[in-house]
């Protein structure tokens, strides 16, 4: 009885399965994928095409989607690899320091991320497939997503064409190459620049971020549609008439007249939406293609979509001819991005983009994941952080990252896959010109539906003598063309009336060769400016371009990370050279005290974006790490999107958000005798005005003690920023010691905090026997040697060049890196010392760089600690660049014959009266070489300090 009952419940099952196999079958039935296994060869010498390999079975085998590198195929990397991406800094190929890493077997390059394996030019892909008898007197298409870059292919030894779109799939009709039965088809994929030169640093192609890879890495497969077809459908929403137009372009296999019904019908998945009536109409067709334009109301109150309401449609669009039909779904958004004066509009509210980049980083693959859940961590982690918006430099990405952020809300820029500089041009009448139309008709025809996809560039910072007349021209093409998002000529420059937005690097606090005479490096730190002057001169949107830049330490734990096809050798380069300088010890703590330093220059970058009345928004530089060019470790967040351990998402997006409070402190630094006075505003881009809020404020000591609190008039806060809610106006006096204090302002459960430092107007005289000095002579030594107590403080300037004198310091952290910007200063990474060192009683700090800290890095020169001793701690640390990982110093202190010596390489003399931070930090290291504390270990030698020093 039990075995009747097993079998019958087995046969069900089995009924089951059965039916389910059957339904999918006839779902995929129009679908036959061809992922799995092909056969191949690589084609070096390209012989293939002159030997008919197209004709001749390949016996090599690979799997695909993927690429050469993920199946292990290509060359070793050696010195001379032949790389795709300029390589600004050539020591690599001749210094001693790096000759390790020149070695066969041992070859590890510090410019980029180093694949396994590495092959560019031609590689060829064969795969047998059988035709469905049902397919005949139907079209039939190759379908390949994601090819890198070229393709070429032949059905059973005839030649069926070539394409080489970089942004979209690669798609080939060959439906009168292939019948039912089987056939093979042969796919040449080739890598290399050819007649387009996009660029060499272009993200699409680039070795610097996904890397110059070969394949077809995306969906594969052919698909079979009726004689009748949809070839594209365009969506075109109206939120002031409520209804969207779609332009409905169809094809027909045998040209002539035939009868049509056209229907379509939008549905949502969100119960708020209202159902809406199908609009069915009869079509009359001739010729072989046609376009039918036709309205469909959205009903009286269709959901709009937008960052905070990503609300989504779809539209089901067919045609029905003699009982056959053919069916499209596009998903859709009610939305409009549009501007006015120099304000961004979303659905006719302001907005203001917070953007990072996406540089086509793809540390496990090297090329673009075509999974969901990739791309939905991305736009989560990007959220998290006070993010709406992401500007894809020089590259388009695959459909699944526009679907996730369709459904996440994020506002993406779009480029035409070029960066045309570093040796390619645009407007000069090359292949590209022709090729960035192309490119960008092929992009917005298979992604322009996607509510997502707001703006579009040519590519990133052009060069060509006409380049300017050209994209004014591209810019105007398609204004003309396709309103539905807005345009510009290209990501930094050339800045055009006619561009619907500027996308210029113009309002930044450091731009590219600023150096040391930066607003964050050459002026006093405070938080009252903003790019109000450098906006008023232009009449539309500006999107400040690449701003921050700012780099950490790297992270040596991250290294284990790299399990694919790419390996940080980059990093265990620095490591090593971190080894060989003797501070492994010290390597997590570089990474937080520079990634402390880190977040305030974004912090300083990204408030005084949102300070900026009427401002469009910002592209950072970028939430992520650069791992190429050079290196550039400008990320909060790593390769792989994950935090590197000094800030989270949520104490970012305190600063960075829809709603953030902000503060115009005129200075950071204040004295006991007098009153901060601080206009507080807001800058509010979210939903809806906040409706009678109280703004509340409170001073907090280090301890969490509040001294001083209060609150603002209650209010309206309409959208926009610029808005005043009142200024704090607090006295100091009863700040009696030295002080890190905090304030912090609080506007309807939105927070946002500075640190400011407060120090004593007057402080108690020292005891008169520590002799300071600003120059080290014989009479200096014969103290030291006798048992005096020396503070040496040094002009800026005094230490030499092989000492420590020719490393340019600067309160900020480095920009971009030293190997791509030919050693732009600063050199250094901020300070590193500890808090609780009696040096500092008197002078509060954490362990890393401050506000207080920008007087001490900008009077300073570094002091190589080696020039003067072995392993010599530094009272205070700055922190290298990691190429060269030096032991610098800023305070150090030792023994010179039976004295003490303290010696700073800052001045804290010049122009004391007018540096506080100077005083105090005097007054606090007087203080300490007066007390039993101060007993230096290390003997120094008076000629070693001597010989620090310019004559």
């Amino acid at each position: 009885m039990f075995r009747k009952f097993f079998y019958g419940i087995v046969s069900l099952v089995s009924l089951f399965n059965m039916a389910q196999a059957q339904n999918k079958n006839r779902a995929h039935s129009n679908s036959i994928s061809l992922a799995g296994t092909w056969q191949f060869k690589i084609d070096p010498a390209d012989t293939g095409i002159p030997q008919q390999w197209y004709a001749q079975k390949l016996d090599g085998i690979i799997q695909l989607p993927g690429s050469l590198t993920t199946n292990n195929i290509g060359d070793d990397i050696a010195v001379n690899t032949p790389w795709t991406g300029d390589i600004i800094d050539s020591s690599w190929f001749f210094q001693p320091r790096y000759a390790p890493y020149r070695k066969p077997g041992n070859i590890k390059v510090p410019f980029w991320l180093q694949p396994n394996k590495y092959y560019k030019g031609a590689a060829w892909y064969q795969k047998e497939v059988t035709v469905p008898g049902d397919w005949d007197k139907k079209r039939i298409v190759l379908f390949l997503e994601r090819c890198h870059w070229q393709t070429t292919v032949w059905v059973d030894g005839v030649l069926a064409g070539s394409q080489n779109a970089l942004g979209t799939a690669h798609v080939y009709d060959l439906t009168s190459l292939l019948s039912s039965g089987k056939h093979r088809i042969t796919i040449c994929v080739d890598n290399r620049i050819k007649e387009v030169n996009v660029g060499v640093n272009s993200h699409s192609i680039s070795d610097h971020t996904q890397t110059n890879w070969n394949g077809i890495v995306g969906k594969i497969c052919l698909q079979a549609q009726p004689s009748l077809f949809i070839d594209d459908v365009q969506l075109f929403p109206d939120l002031q008439m409520k209804q969207v137009t779609a332009v409905v372009t169809y094809k027909i296999l045998k040209a002539g007249s035939a009868k049509a019904q056209l229907k379509l019908l939008a549905t949502s998945g969100n119960a708020l939406a209202g159902k809406l009536q199908a609009l069915i109409q009869p079509q009359v067709l001739s010729g072989d293609s046609g376009t039918i334009t036709v309205t469909y109301a959205m009903g009286s109150r269709p959901l709009l979509w937008d960052e905070f309401h990503p609300n989504l449609y779809n539209m089901q669009v067919s045609l029905e001819s003699n009982g056959i039909t053919d069916e499209k779904n596009i998903a859709f958004g009610m939305r409009s991005f549009t501007s006015t004066d120099t304000q961004l509009l979303v659905n006719g509210r302001p907005a203001f983009l917070r953007g990072t980049l996406e540089c086509a980083v793809f540390p496990l693959t090297g090329y673009p994941s075509s999974e969901a859940a990739y791309w939905k961590n991305i736009f989560s982690v990007c959220r998290s952080y006070g993010l709406n918006h992401i500007r894809f430099h020089s590259w388009c990405p695959p459909e699944i990252a526009f679907r996730e952020a369709d459904s996440a809300g994020f506002y993406l820029q779009i480029e035409c896959s070029s960066w045309a500089n570093q040796g390619a041009t645009i407007g000069d009448g090359k292949p590209l010109d022709q090729f960035i139309y192309d490119e960008s008709n092929r992009i917005v025809k298979a992604y322009g539906n996607h509510p997502s996809f707001c703006m579009m560039a040519y590519g990133n910072e052009p060069a060509g003598k006409h380049m300017e007349q050209y994209l004014t021209g591209f810019v105007a093409y398609w204004q003309k063309k396709d309103p539905r998002r807005l345009y510009t000529t290209a990501a930094g420059w050339p800045v055009i009336a006619e561009s619907d937005y500027n996308n210029t690097p113009d309002p930044r606090i450091q731009g590219w060769g600023a150096g040391l005479h930066s607003m964050i490096n050459g002026e006093p730190p405070k938080t009252s400016y903003d790019w109000s002057t450098i906006i008023a001169k232009w009449k539309h949107p500006t999107i400040s371009h690449e701003i921050g830049q700012w780099c950490v330490y790297p992270d040596f734990k991250e290294i284990a990370k790299y399990t694919g096809v790419l390996k940080a050798r980059n990093f265990e380069i620095f490591r090593q050279t971190l080894t060989d300088q003797g501070m492994t010890a010290l390597a997590d703590s570089f990474l937080l005290a520079s990634g402390k330093l880190q977040v305030l220059c974004y912090k300083a970058d990204i408030e005084a974006a949102l300070r900026t009345k009427n401002f469009g928004g910002f592209q950072l530089l970028g939430l992520g790490d650069f791992p190429g060019q050079g290196t550039a470790l400008v990320g909060v967040v790593n390769a792989f999107w994950g935090d590197k351990g000094y800030v989270t998402g949520k104490e970012y997006s305190r600063f960075c958000n829809a709603i953030v409070p902000l503060a115009r402190f005129p200075k950071m630094v204040y004295l006991n005798n007098e009153t901060i006075t601080v206009p507080v505003e807001i800058a509010n881009f979210s939903a809806a005005p906040l409706r009678q809020v109280t703004p509340a404020w409170s001073i907090k000591n280090a301890a969490g003690k509040i001294l001083f609190s209060g609150k603002l008039p209650q209010t309206t806060i309409p959208l926009g920023n610029g808005l005043r809610l009142g200024a704090i106006k607090q006295p100091l006096s009863t700040i009696r010691e030295a002080a890190k204090l905090v304030l912090t302002i609080t506007v309807d459960g939105h927070e946002n905090a500075w640190d400011f430092f407060v120090y004593p107007s007057q402080n108690p005289d020292v005891q008169k026997d520590i002799f300071v000095t600003q120059q080290f002579n014989k009479e200096v030594a014969d103290q030291l040697n006798a048992g005096a107590k020396v503070l040496l403080t040094l002009k800026k300037g005094a230490v030499k060049k092989d000492m420590g004198g020719d490393i340019a310091v600067g309160f900020s952290s480095i920009f971009w890196n030293t190997a791509w910007t030919h050693s732009q200063p600063p050199h250094t990474l901020g300070i590193l010392c500890d808090p609780k060192n009696p040096a500092f009683n008197d002078f509060p700090t954490d362990y890393y760089s401050n506000w207080q800290w920008w007087d001490a890095m900008s009077h300073s020169n570094a002091i190589i600690l080696d020039s003067v001793a072995k392993n010599l701690k530094p009272i205070v640390r700055v922190i290298d660049d990691w190429v060269t990982a030096r032991p610098l110093g800023l305070l150090f202190e030792c023994k010179v014959g039976k004295g003490k010596l303290l010696v700073s390489s800052i001045d804290l003399l010049t122009d004391a009266g007018d540096r506080p931070e100077a005083k105090q930090l005097l007054y606090s290291l007087q203080k300490y070489m007066n007390s039993d504390r101060f007993l230096p270990s290390v003997n120094v030698n008076a000629s070693k300090i001597g010989d620090l020093l310019n004559e």
